[in-house]
């Protein structure tokens, strides 16, 4: 596949996973809106909808990796680095577009994100932060303990997702409705990117407490960096100083889940 093939398909997959994602957590966290407080079980399916959707979409050009940390740990698991560049520039780049068409989608009930004439403060309908619906904030601010959940989270996705998807020096992976052209990459198998999207639901249902579970540093970053400059009534912060965890620790994470299995398999 070319340069051009891996940006574009990257480009696209992560745009659609972050408009499903943070679609989803918009549709749970703004006022007006008909899912609201709807909670996390429907945010953790709306995230994993959102690789399906976005995975099967970018498997035909790149393979559909959609995350720089499994990125890393396939590149420490195959040896092969040189392409790395160009799949984490259609991440990042995707993941700041899913985050403006989020935006747009939500672009109503984010502009209403405004205190009511006779609103009590205190209530439900107080405006609300909103950089919980682009990117991850901890329930406990322990840069220690946020780590290490970021990079447990991420080993938990990396692991699985290399055994399912296998590779040419070791198992060819479950095989069942392969996808064109992509016989021996990732996401090979078309069963597989149903099977890794379950295991992002399972992720986020069990270890996605603690921080919101970015374990996918163009997921937190990219948003983030929309956030930042979107002109959203009341938006709150932006929080930059935690914003190297949920990027730090998916990265390790996957590293070490590619040293892992290329150890043990």
């Amino acid at each position: 596949m070319t340069n051009g093939d891996i940006f574009v398909g990257e480009m696209i997959g992560t745009a659609i996973l972050i408009l499903f994602g943070a679609g989803v957590c918009a549709a749970v966290t703004l006022r007006f809106s008909k899912a609201r407080a709807a909670g996390w079980v429907v945010i953790a399916f709306g995230w994993g909808f959102g690789v399906l959707a976005g995975a099967y979409t970018a498997a035909p050009l790149s393979g559909g990796v959609l995350n720089p940390a499994v990125t890393f740990g396939l590149a420490v698991d195959t040896g092969v680095w040189d392409k790395v560049w160009v799949y984490l520039l259609g991440q990042i780049t995707g993941a700041m577009i899913g985050a403006v068409l989020c935006y747009l989608t939500y672009y109503a009930q984010f502009q209403a994100n405004v205190r009511q004439t006779g609103t009590t403060e205190g209530t439900a309908d107080e405006p609300v932060p909103t950089l919980g619906i682009f990117s991850t904030i901890p329930e406990i601010r322990n840069p220690i303990a946020n780590l290490i959940t970021e990079i447990l989270a991420t080993i938990a996705l990396a692991l699985p997702l290399l055994a399912l998807v296998g590779n040419n020096r070791h198992v060819e992976g479950i095989g069942i409705g392969q996808i064109a052209g992509q016989a021996d990459g990732i996401y090979g198998s078309g069963i597989a990117i149903l099977l890794v999207s379950l295991l992002v639901v399972g992720i986020g249902l069990s270890l996605g407490g603690p921080t919101g579970y970015a374990i996918n540093p163009a997921r937190d970053l990219g948003p983030r960096i929309i956030h930042t400059f979107l002109p959203i009534p009341n938006k709150g912060t932006s929080d930059w100083g935690y914003s190297w965890i949920p990027v730090v620790g998916p990265l390790i994470g996957g590293l070490l889940g590619g040293l892992i299995y290329n150890a043990a398999f």
